[in-house]
């Protein structure tokens, strides 16, 4: 198999204008060993993910910083938000109207494809030579909702290229990302496969700040889930070493490993 290439910026331009990717790369960039695609809220954008993985500073892991696939319309946008810094990953806006509330889960179609499709198979796995499993998922809210559920989708594809041989070793690297960690985002039903007899996925998962029921329901779906919760209540970016801890020894243990 040939030597997976290393990335650059100029290896994402043609997602433009569906996906924007922002590269960090580890020092050396030979060093790359592993991705980790970082997926913001709803309503953000991807230059603060951008900003936290260089804070990061993973010493193996090219880090890609994606804007979310539509802007927010101006009805659940902040007032006064400024052109391009408002993005989300799903097929619509949907309120609540006894409460107001965001709908958790709109429907992750188009923002499916374009991750799922466009980045990680035509991209990286195609045009890079990696596999599927040398990528980890790191998304806040909305976006962790959307790792959850690309790892539930790939769990049970049908795999069209039989490579696997008698122990399938190379079809399991394309069913499983090496890892999922939402901050804040349950798992959206609406990408979780109808079929009653499915496969629990093998993606390794940390779940932070989510429900007892969000917990409960990733657990019937994949086969390892880790759940932390901080001291404090609020779904919020980590604001100390104590609320990194967790995610970057969840980074470190599963990347270091082989396959």
């Amino acid at each position: 198999m040939p030597t997976p290439k290393i990335p650059t910026e100029a290896d994402f331009t043609h997602l433009k204008p569906h996906l924007h990717v922002h590269l960090t790369l580890p020092n050396p960039p030979e060093a790359t060993s592993a991705f980790l695609l970082l997926l913001h809220g709803l309503g953000d954008h991807e230059s603060p993910f951008a900003n936290f993985a260089t804070g990061m500073n993973l010493p193996t892991v090219a880090c890609l910083a994606v804007r979310g696939t539509a802007p927010l319309p101006a009805m659940v946008a902040p007032e006064g938000a400024g052109e391009g810094k408002h993005f989300h990953w799903g097929d619509d806006v949907r309120l609540d109207p006894a409460t107001g509330e965001v709908d958790e889960d709109p429907g992750f179609e188009r923002a499916g494809e374009a991750i799922l499709g466009k980045l990680i198979k035509e991209t990286i796995v195609e045009r890079l030579g990696w596999e599927v499993d040398d990528i980890m998922v790191f998304g806040f809210g909305q976006g962790g909702s959307l790792g959850l559920g690309l790892a539930s989708r790939l769990a049970n594809a049908r795999v069209v290229e039989e490579e696997g041989g008698a122990d399938g070793k190379a079809s399991e690297k394309k069913d499983r990302l090496k890892g999922v960690i939402s901050l804040g985002g349950p798992l959206p039903l609406s990408m979780v496969s109808t079929v009653s007899a499915r496969k629990k996925s093998k993606t390794k998962v940390l779940m932070l700040q989510v429900s007892d029921e969000a917990a409960e329901t990733a657990k019937r779906e994949f086969e390892v889930v880790d759940v932390v919760k901080w001291k404090r209540r609020e779904v919020d970016m980590p604001r100390s070493m104590q609320e990194m801890f967790p995610i970057m020894g969840f980074i470190a243990r599963n990347t270091t490993m082989a396959g």
